[in-house]
């Protein structure tokens, strides 16, 4: 007969759970058997045939990184100020699954199929890992017969292609997708797309940008759906080669060539009309055509568009590198392939390269000698004498209860110097301290790390004397 789970032997826990080199426990709860037979033989077996392998180099897999305390710091300031441009937009947060049915992915991609990880057979699925986070939302959308929607989406994507790391280019990276579903009045949702991408970049302080749609794609959309004669096209295209935006527009509708073709107006009509948002938006001088810009992927139907830095040629020199910043454009006929009846919704939306944005902002922390703070600790509980621990940690339980964000040491005595300097080394503004002569006199001495300075604070007030001082910071 098997022991209740309470009347386990403690000599049994022990050996389960603390103490692996002593001599085999069998622990026997309910049906569940588990046996500690972990020795340092077996260990030792275990890891020798890592130990052998002469070549063997732990490393992260080909175009992934590990991102540490100090990049993560400035990754999550950039996200976080992409996500508050969103949610200004107000969009929804969005999420899909990290893997998709392979059928999914599938001919959304043109040649860069070839580029999706394909993931080994699991209980009959045939899986892939997703490629960008705009399929997914496809998928999303006609799955759950959402017709409106607009939404933000933050998520890692993978494409296995040859890695660029200098240039902020991996296998591995983390995407932010803003689109808005449905159907709407002309080019009203394809200027605040636009928006977002210069609200984004300036926001960064990336410097000087601009947004250039392609002429190929508003050529083809001219063609194909408002019927212009490929000629006609043509003639705009020698305008468009001179590069420019609505004072371009403006000029093309001013040729008795253009002006007299019916399906010449309508079609520039939409680009006035973008054009016309954009001024009132106020950044019509930072979109430009452009002949040679090329994006790859199939599901684009309209308007494309890719953000580009300025730079002068001394940047150049300094800067990495990096190609497109954001971009984005129309997809309307993305949803109706994943629709049973075909059922379409419009789509537009862009993305904003996070990794490229991040291998530049920590290339320029790292040529100015820039200190991140990694920990957002704005109160250290110190002590100048031993045996105060107790107290220490009853006023540091007092301080994140109040939502203070505070730290001690994990020492029973530590020195009071040591205390300081892990302050300064962390950049913690504030330090409180306490020993016998404030726990007798009921107050607790607050210490500025930079100034220096010391005040003594009644205990009943210590939280709001210390929320006063982060405030005033």
């Amino acid at each position: 007969m098997m022991p209740p789970f309470g009347l386990l032997h403690r000599r049994a826990w022990a050996s389960l759970f603390g103490q692996l080199l002593r001599p085999s426990v069998l622990v026997c709860i309910g049906e569940v058997h588990f046996h500690s037979q972990v020795s340092e033989a077996v260990l030792i077996s275990q890891l020798k045939p890592h130990q052998e392998k002469s070549n063997f180099v732990i490393k992260t897999p080909k175009g992934t990184r590990d991102l540490s305390p100090q990049q993560m710091v400035v990754r999550e300031k950039i996200l976080d100020m992409v996500i508050d441009c969103f949610k200004r937009h107000g969009a929804k947060r969005l999420d899909t699954p990290a893997f998709e049915l392979k059928e999914m992915l599938t001919e959304k991609y043109g040649e860069d199929s070839g580029l999706i990880y394909d993931l080994k057979d699991q209980g009959g699925e045939l899986l892939s890992l997703r490629y960008d986070l705009t399929v997914p939302f496809a998928r999303y959308l006609a799955m759950n017969k959402v017709k409106r929607m607009k939404r933000y989406q933050v998520g890692k994507v993978w494409r296995r292609e040859s890695p660029t790391i200098v240039q902020g280019r991996y296998r591995e990276f983390c995407q932010c997708d803003f689109d808005i579903a449905g159907q709407f009045d002309p080019m009203i949702p394809d200027a605040e797309c636009l928006k977002i991408m210069c609200e984004v970049l300036s926001g960064l302080q990336l410097g000087d940008f601009l947004i250039k749609i392609p002429w190929k794609d508003v050529r083809h959309e001219m063609v194909a759906k408002k019927g212009l004669a490929p000629e006609v096209a043509d003639r705009i295209g020698d305008y468009v080669q001179r590069h420019g935006g609505v004072s371009l527009v403006e000029e093309m509708f001013q040729d008795s060539r253009l002006s007299q073709n019916k399906q010449a107006l309508e079609g520039l009509g939409d680009l006035r009309l973008l054009f016309e948002y954009l001024t009132l938006f106020g950044i019509a001088e930072k979109i430009s055509f452009d002949l040679s810009l090329a994006r790859g992927l199939d599901y684009y139907t309209g308007v494309i568009y890719e953000a580009v830095l300025l730079q002068t040629p001394a940047q150049a020199e300094e800067c990495l590198s990096v190609g497109s910043v954001a971009a984005g454009g129309r997809y309307d006929g993305l949803v109706g392939v994943f629709d049973p009846k075909g059922h379409t919704v419009p789509c537009v939306g862009l993305s904003i390269g996070v990794e490229r944005i991040f291998a530049i902002l920590e290339e320029r922390m790292k040529t100015a000698g820039l200190k991140i703070r990694t920990t957002e600790t704005q109160v250290f509980v110190a002590t100048p004498q031993k045996n105060f621990l107790h107290e220490r940690l009853k006023l540091i339980s007092e301080l994140w209860d109040a939502g203070i964000k505070a730290e001690l040491l994990y020492k029973n005595n530590p020195k009071l110097l040591t205390q300081l300097h892990y302050c300064e080394h962390m950049g913690i503004p504030l330090v409180v301290i306490i020993g016998e002569q404030e726990l007798k006199e009921g107050v607790i001495k607050l210490r500025s790390v930079a100034s220096r300075e010391e005040v003594a604070i009644k205990r009943e007030n210590l939280v709001a004397e210390i929320q006063k001082k982060l405030s005033e910071s």
